[in-house]
């Protein structure tokens, strides 16, 4: 035991310094000047070296199970052909090694273009082949010296993506980069959603073996990669079962490219072999076309919000709205079967807003929306108030618990929101208790007109001032009569 630790944590400080390194290079680099950069660049290194791995594994399975093996790479274009060339020893062999000019020129000119074909003469669109077309039919290397892909490519090349222990440190390395993504501004926040928030949903609603989970915005594959996580650790899977859970079980939508390679290489170094997530708009689709056939058990999601979607996009919906979460929530609702359960982040405007109260009024007549979190302003890094909506659909809504987290903390940058944060709601979401964090309301008591569902706390303890301005200078007045008193009493003693 002392020994698999000890070699374990060997490997973990071996691949720190490799993302550190990595990391230093591409600063220097003039092509790459954020977060989102540095991001974007390694994943698609970082994808291609664990194709060379995950291809390497599947020749040898293919040989000890005596069937022939075909690489998706022709020769010229695998990894050992290009990024990093080897002798027979093994040792890199720095003369046949592509680099300066000659490596960018190569990967601009013919690799990416060559791996954009993918997309075309893929069979499948869930194939491993479709996805490469997707990721590098519209990824551009920024990497504009050659001589320093050169150095990125030869510290990826010590990375491997063999073990399930080797998977796993190297997914909490790359996690942290997508967090660092997170706190990249407005424009990082939708890559990143604070996993302990992720993870406590996920506990509450409870993914199992057999149901379908999908996010239809899933970002950099949080939920996706959570819901993954706990199915496997909840129950002793057989092979058939950890077959399903890999190919039939988590499923996703992701309109942005650059999120969507991050999410593919998230889950996979998660352990998910070929992610079922698709590169498209959710919001094209009409949700009238929706049948049966499409639903799904499971849905955790956290949509973005604002605007931004076109006029025929809204067209797809009954209820139109510029506020992008509202046609979000409305495909989700339309996405779920019956007795299926849900639970999406949206802002807490959503509970009063006058433009959301058709699809406030539809949701509690169509689902059972049971449980609103109200989260603390800074859980996302710009700072906007937040709610957790968790519904099962099919039967309306009779009463709603709210719970309130109140921290002694003003959360930020280096004071995130952690699991101990949510111990007390994960402990009375089942009891629905009444304590001064939480409270239950009758739909009987919601005012119709406009179906406000605003979290006002009947619990909490009103320390607000109630004086008036005139009550206030009368204390002060009184105040001041009481020291001079006093000051002349001190005198008298002098």
């Amino acid at each position: 035991m002392y020994v698999h630790e000890y070699w374990k944590a060997i490997y973990i400080k071996m691949f720190e310094q490799i993302f550190k390194n990595v990391d230093d290079f591409i600063w220097k680099d003039a092509g790459c000047d954020s977060e989102l950069d540095y991001a974007e660049q390694t994943s698609w290194i970082l994808f291609l070296k664990w194709l060379d791995d995950f291809e390497q594994d599947k020749q040898i399975k293919s040989k000890l199970d005596n069937n022939n093996f075909k690489s998706i790479f022709d020769k010229e274009y695998k990894w050992s052909s290009w990024a990093v060339v080897k002798t027979k020893e093994g040792k890199v062999d720095f003369n046949k090694s592509l680099t300066g000019d000659d490596l960018t020129k190569f990967v601009n000119n013919k690799l990416f273009p060559y791996l954009a074909n993918f997309k075309k003469n893929a069979e499948d669109l869930n194939t491993i082949e479709y996805k490469i077309g997707i990721i590098f039919s519209e990824l551009k290397n920024e990497i504009q010296d050659g001589y320093i892909l050169r150095s990125i490519l030869n510290e990826v090349d010590k990375l491997e993506f063999r073990s399930d222990e080797q998977k796993h440190e190297l997914s909490v390395l790359y996690e942290s980069k997508i967090q660092n993504m997170g706190n990249a501004g407005r424009t990082g926040g939708q890559y990143y959603t604070p996993r302990p928030l992720i993870k406590t949903i996920v506990n509450l609603v409870k993914p199992k073996i057999g149901e379908t989970v999908y996010d239809g915005a899933c970002g950099s594959g949080g939920f996706l990669v959570e819901a993954y996580n706990y199915i496997k650790e909840n129950k002793s899977l057989t092979t058939s079962e950890l077959k399903k859970l890999q190919t039939q079980t988590l499923y996703g939508k992701e309109k942005k490219n650059l999120a969507y390679i991050i999410g593919l290489m998230n889950m996979i170094l998660h352990g998910i072999e070929s992610p079922n997530i698709m590169r498209t708009n959710t919001l094209e689709e009409n949700i009238m076309d929706i049948q049966n056939k499409d639903r799904v058990d499971v849905i955790l999601a956290n949509p973005p919000f604002g605007g931004g979607e076109q006029t025929q996009v809204q067209e797809n919906f009954p209820i139109r709205s510029g506020e992008t979460a509202y046609l979000f929530l409305q495909h989700f609702i339309k996405k779920l079967k019956v007795r299926g359960r849900a639970a999406i982040i949206i802002k807490n405007t959503f509970l009063s807003n006058g433009d959301a109260t058709n699809l406030r009024k539809q949701i509690l007549e169509d689902c059972n929306l049971h449980t609103i979190l109200d989260l603390p302003a800074k859980v996302f890094t710009a700072g906007v108030k937040t709610v957790v909506l968790f519904f099962e659909k099919g039967q309306s809504t009779k009463d709603i618990w709210y719970y309130q987290l109140n921290l002694d903390r003003t959360l930020g940058k280096n004071n995130a929101l952690n699991e101990k944060d949510l111990e007390e709601f994960v402990e009375l979401y089942k009891k629905r208790s009444n304590t001064e964090n939480s409270w239950l309301i009758n739909l009987k008591d919601v005012d119709t007109t406009n179906w406000d569902l605003t979290a006002a706390n009947p619990n909490k303890k009103d320390t607000s001032d109630k004086r008036t301005p005139k009550e206030i200078i009368s204390e002060i007045e009184e105040l001041d009569k009481q020291s001079l008193h006093l000051i002349r009493k001190i005198k008298d003693i002098l």
